[in-house]
């Protein structure tokens, strides 16, 4: 593979056109391109910050066979690469004078990277996150079910709703913080929320989905305050927002976990959710160390 077969562009509608197929082609797999594209394809360039977004494409013979794409945050995404893929493609970038914080893919293409990263810059990588990638199955209500309902979450709950998700980003050590300030440029603006309500119409748990690209639609995130948790409430409204996502024409509902917490990946496995494969996010180094 030469550097040349990777094809660079700040043009998310030209990326889209010639690289939309290949995503299209395993939406599971590729959730995240396909929901990122689509927010910066709806929302604008600025969707992500001033900075542009930067997206790659790996073709051969007219034909794509991996994406990359940089956000403003400098941090790479990747699609399922070999070594060899890698590593060409990371001298290529160092070679462009491109910098980047770090690294996200599936997890042998996002370490082959991370390693041909470090050869070509002196950067070194630190393993930042793991996460298992389910794909719903069969959809299979938790029993017993909890008292309460669903309900999609309206304007009325708007303060309720940014302070819950300001709740989770401290949970889960997530960067930046989420307050009524920063709610248009988070990522959470542009989910579809749903709580789960107690019979007196509490909200004691929250999901959201991304908006269907491709057929596929995200569960992202999942919340339920420490003090409620234990009582089915998560199980309950991540199973109503997977069935509205299965109505409305879903075909490829996904969700990611982290491995840490087994109290999450066997609750998704028993309502239904399928592993698919393991990601990994690496840092890089802001500095090169000297050369021996």
């Amino acid at each position: 593979m030469r550097p040349d077969d990777w094809h660079l562009t700040e043009d998310v509608d030209d990326f889209l056109a010639r690289a939309g197929d290949f995503l299209h082609s395993r939406p599971a797999l590729h959730n995240t391109p396909l929901t990122v594209t689509e927010r910066l394809r709806t929302l604008g360039a600025d969707a992500y910050g001033p900075e542009a977004t930067i997206f790659g494409r790996l073709e051969s013979g007219g034909r794509v066979g991996a994406i990359f794409y940089r956000l403003p945050t400098l941090r790479l995404s990747l699609t399922p690469l070999s070594p060899e893929q890698a590593d060409t493609l990371a001298a290529h970038l160092a070679g462009l004078g491109h910098t980047l914080s770090g690294v996200t893919a599936e997890h042998d293409t996002a370490t082959a990277f991370a390693e041909a990263w470090q050869r070509h810059t002196n950067a070194a990588p630190t393993l930042r996150q793991r996460l298992h990638l389910y794909r719903l199955g069969t959809l299979t209500p938790p029993e017993p079910r909890p008292e309460g309902r669903g309900r999609a979450v309206g304007e009325q709950d708007r303060e309720q709703l940014i302070r819950l998700c300001g709740e989770f980003v401290d949970t889960v050590g997530e960067v930046p913080a989420v307050d009524a300030a920063s709610w248009a440029g988070s990522r959470f603006a542009d989910r579809h929320f749903t709580f789960w309500e107690t019979p007196d119409g509490t909200p004691v748990s929250m999901a959201a989905v991304t908006s269907m690209v491709a057929g596929m639609v995200r569960v992202d995130p999942v919340y339920t305050p420490a003090h409620l948790r234990g009582r089915g409430y998560a199980g309950a409204v991540t199973v109503e927002v997977s069935r509205t996502a299965l109505a409305a024409g879903a075909t490829d509902v996904v969700l990611y976990t982290d491995p840490a917490n087994p109290t999450s990946n066997a609750l998704y496995q028993r309502i239904g959710y399928v592993p698919v494969t393991d990601f990994a996010a690496y840092d890089f180094s802001s500095t090169a160390p000297e050369a021996d």
